[in-house]
C-alpha cells in the first residue's frame, strides 16, 4: 500500500533562532545607541537605563511566579523592555519615575494581558505614555547634551523649537544625525541608531516594510505641509521608533501587506500630531494607536489558506 503523506498543525516553517537569541540580538543593536547617550548626556544615563533594566527584570520574574508562568527572564525580553524605555526618558528624570515606568511597562502592559506574547501595546511606549500623563513636568524637561552639572539649564527640542515658534538656532541637519541635541536619551543620535537597524536588518530580526513605509509617508507628507523635509525625518523619536519600536513582533502585523498598511498609518498619525496637534512629537501615540488596529489590519490582510475554496458571492438574482 502506498504511503500517504504526512500532514501535521501549522506552522510548518521552522526556525533555529530562539526568542532569546533574537532579544539578545535586539540588545546587541540597541548597544551604539546607550553608549551614546551616556557620551552625551553623562553617566546620568547610565543610570536610569540599569534603573529600567532591573525594574524590568525583578518585575517580570516576580510576576511570573505570582501568575504560576516560568520564570523566563533569560530570554532577555525584560531587558530590552528596559533598554527601549530609557531611550524614550529625559536625561535628567528622577530614578524612582524610571523605576515606576518600568513596573508599568513589565506588569501592567505586560505579563496583566498574559505575558511575552499577549500584550496589546508596546511596553516600552505604554509605559511612557503613562509617565507622560502622570507626570508632564519632569517628563517634557530636556537638557543640551554634554551638560551633566547640577548647574545645567534645561532647553527645548528641535520639534518644540518649532511647534513653540522659540527665538534661537535649530541644530544644523549634521548635529541632528550624530546626536548633538536636546532629547530623550536614546533617540538624539540617527547615525547610532541606524547602524543598529543595519544589525537588525541583515540578521532578518525586522524587515524593511515597516521602517521603510512610516519614513516615506512621513517625508511626503511633511512636504504636502511644505515642512523641511530632512529635519522632520531626523527630529525627535522617528528613527527609533521606525526601526525598533514599530517592528515589535507582538503588536505589529504578521504579512507584508498588513505592515505597509501599519507603517502608512503610523507615518499619518505622526505628521498630524506634528502638524495640528498640541504636542511636538507623535511617534509614541501613533504606535500606540496602531497597535490598537493590528488584529485588524491582520484579519483583512491575512492570506488564503492553501487549498481553502472562497465562498461565491451569490448575486442578487439568485435566491
Amino acid at each position: 500500500m502506498e504511503k500517504l503523506p504526512l500532514l501535521s498543525p501549522a506552522p510548518h516553517l521552522h526556525s533555529s533562532e530562539t526568542t532569546g537569541q533574537v532579544m539578545w540580538t535586539v540588545v546587541l543593536a540597541l548597544l551604539p545607541a546607550a553608549a551614546g547617550s551616556i557620551f552625551f548626556f553623562g553617566l546620568r544615563a547610565l543610570k536610569i537605563m540599569a534603573v529600567t533594566v532591573v525594574t524590568c527584570l525583578v518585575t517580570e520574574a516576580a510576576s511570573q511566579a505570582v501568575f504560576h508562568r516560568p520564570v523566563r527572564v533569560k530570554d532577555g525580553s525584560a531587558v530590552v523592555t528596559g533598554l527601549l524605555l530609557s531611550f524614550v526618558l529625559p536625561p535628567r528624570l528622577p530614578l524612582w519615575m524610571a523605576a515606576l515606568g518600568g513596573f508599568s511597562a513589565i506588569f501592567l502592559v505586560k505579563e496583566l494581558f498574559g505575558g511575552l506574547g499577549y500584550n496589546i501595546f508596546n511596553p516600552a511606549l505604554a509605559a511612557r505614555a503613562i509617565l507622560l500623563a502622570s507626570f508632564p513636568v519632569e517628563m517634557t524637561r530636556f537638557y543640551p547634551p554634554f551638560q551633566t552639572g547640577v548647574d545645567a539649564v534645561s532647553g527645548a527640542t528641535p520639534l518644540t523649537a518649532v511647534k513653540e515658534h522659540l527665538a534661537g538656532p535649530l541644530p544644523s541637519l549634521k548635529e541632528m544625525f550624530l546626536g548633538v541635541r536636546a532629547g530623550c536619551l536614546g533617540e538624539t543620535s540617527v547615525l547610532l541608531l541606524l547602524l543598529g537597524a543595519a544589525l537588525l536588518l541583515a540578521r532578518r530580526i525586522i524587515t524593511w516594510h515597516i521602517p521603510l513605509a512610516y519614513l516615506a509617508t512621513v517625508a511626503v507628507l511633511s512636504a504636502i505641509f511644505r515642512q523641511n523635509v530632512a529635519f522632520q525625518l531626523l527630529a525627535g523619536g522617528l528613527i527609533l521608533g521606525a526601526f525598533f519600536m514599530a517592528t515589535d513582533y507582538v503588536t505589529s502585523p504578521l504579512t507584508s501587506r498588513g505592515k505597509l498598511i501599519f507603517g502608512i498609518g503610523c507615518g499619518i498619525i505622526t505628521v498630524l500630531i506634528r502638524m495640528q496637534g498640541g504636542y511636538p512629537e507623535g511617534v509614541c501615540y501613533a504606535i500606540l494607536f496602531m497597535n490598537m488596529l493590528v488584529p485588524m489590519i491582520d484579519r483583512l490582510t491575512y492570506p488564503v489558506r492553501y487549498g481553502a475554496v472562497l465562498p461565491e458571492k451569490k448575486s442578487s438574482g439568485q435566491a
